[in-house]
């Protein structure tokens, strides 16, 4: 079992959190300890100060060895910010062999082929994800393994980053003293905790809103169709809080999670809030429906933002799960019905699920679904593909990022790359 743990590395624009999971022998996934630390050296998922996030980077490590009772050596990190980007490419290639049956080999082959895209020297591939298969124009093919033909294609998924964001998220943890096991876009890690398989299969987009970022992935058929990271989210919240009221920054987050409310008219009029003076002045006092009308304007926007996305990816009339929020941001009172309102569809909360036993209760809160879905994404990597489809990892990405001293991340990868057509 020691060697299936994994360590799933949320670093956020409000704080990094180490989960550390395993899997029994029936297969269930058990979180067998959890650490936070403040965040201070990210803005708006990206990286700003290298020392600050290394420190933050080893608390939470450290503080979940303690909680685990084990040995820390590669953590699988989630990544965000505005700079990632998506979009659809197809591949085409022949099959080779010449009884014309369609290998492994062929189909790794053509999603490589569905890489070779024109793109700007500072970007790279984080993830190419398999959206259908091809086989003489016949489409909806899933697994075009074992099957005859003479011409396969492929529409796939292609997810990129800037390389700078990239490499210095795999800087920080390399200088805290751990590996880089993977590098996963957050709303995928999330996606995989948050979300249901049924959900996915109808039809569901799933809104996580964070403090720096709010990412947004849509799927359809089992399948993700859309991914994108919005640089507007739970910090703005914060900020008009301590703009409008004129209060510090410490007392503004502490308002918008204790009695913040992205519904106006569901708060009592004459509820008053009291609160510390500023620089020694007596306490003073705020209406509750005063916060709710600075709260609710920017979570209207957040989601109003996201609503843009959906109906950019084609598939908002195709969402008949509706939509489910997670993230920090979600845990705003009324936020799920103001959802609901803008987005003109069903909304739900979603916690982490998918756990066998452990620290359940302590991860079951929409703030952890990244680091639980990184957990359950390093014990089982096909969940990133469609189906029973594996992912495909952007070597050049990792060639990218790399340590010279160390196995390169190429080789680690293209070993999870190939059990992962293994399992087609």
């Amino acid at each position: 079992m020691n060697d299936r743990i994994i360590v799933g590395m949320d670093i956020g624009t409000t704080k990094v959190c180490a989960v550390v999971g395993a899997a029994d022998s029936l297969e269930r996934v058990n979180v067998l300890g959890m650490g936070l630390a403040e965040s201070e050296g990210l803005n708006r998922g990206v990286v700003v100060n290298i020392d600050k996030t290394v420190a933050a980077v080893q608390e939470a490590i450290e503080r979940a060895e303690r909680a685990a009772g084990v040995s820390v050596e590669s953590v699988i990190v989630g990544i965000a910010g505005d700079h990632v980007q998506s979009f659809q490419s197809r591949g085409v290639v022949t099959i080779a062999d010449r009884d014309k049956e369609i290998s492994r080999q062929d189909v790794q082959r053509l999603v490589e082929d569905t890489t070779h895209v024109a793109m700007p020297a500072d970007r790279e591939i984080l993830h190419v994800i398999p959206q259908e298969f091809i086989v003489d124009g016949q489409d909806g093919v899933l697994d075009p393994v074992g099957m005859s033909g003479v011409r396969l294609e492929a529409n796939v998924h292609i997810i990129t980053g800037l390389v700078s964001a990239a490499k210095n998220v795999y800087r920080c943890i390399e200088k805290a003293g751990y590996e880089v096991a993977d590098i996963v876009l957050e709303p995928l890690a999330s996606s995989f905790s948050v979300l249901h398989a049924d959900e996915k299969e109808v039809g569901v987009a799933l809104i996580d809103i964070g403090g720096g970022t709010t990412d947004v992935a849509v799927f359809e058929d089992s399948t993700i169709r859309h991914t994108a990271v919005i640089a507007v989210a739970g910090n703005k919240v914060t900020d008009d809080i301590r703009k409008g009221l004129g209060v510090m920054r410490d007392q503004a987050e502490a308002l918008k999670c204790q009695f913040g409310s992205a519904l106006v008219d569901t708060v009592a009029p004459d509820e008053e809030i009291r609160i510390q003076g500023i620089g020694g002045r007596p306490e003073k006092s705020i209406s509750r429906s005063a916060l709710s009308q600075v709260v609710q304007p920017r979570m209207e926007e957040i989601l109003e933002i996201a609503e843009i996305e959906i109906k950019r990816s084609g598939y908002a009339r195709h969402l008949a799960a509706g939509a489910v929020l997670t993230g920090g941001g979600s845990l705003i009172v009324g936020t799920a019905e103001l959802a609901a309102g803008i987005l003109g569809m069903e909304t739900r909360v979603g916690l982490p699920t998918g756990l066998g036993g452990g620290l359940v209760a302590e991860v079951s809160d929409p703030k952890f679904a990244t680091g639980v879905g990184l957990v359950l994404y390093g014990l089982k990597p096909s969940l990133l593909g469609a189906s029973q489809l594996g992912g495909y990892e952007g070597g050049r990405m990792a060639a990218l990022l790399q340590d010279p001293s160390g196995p390169s991340l190429v080789q680690r990868i293209a070993g999870r790359m190939k059990g992962w057509f293994d399992e087609l």
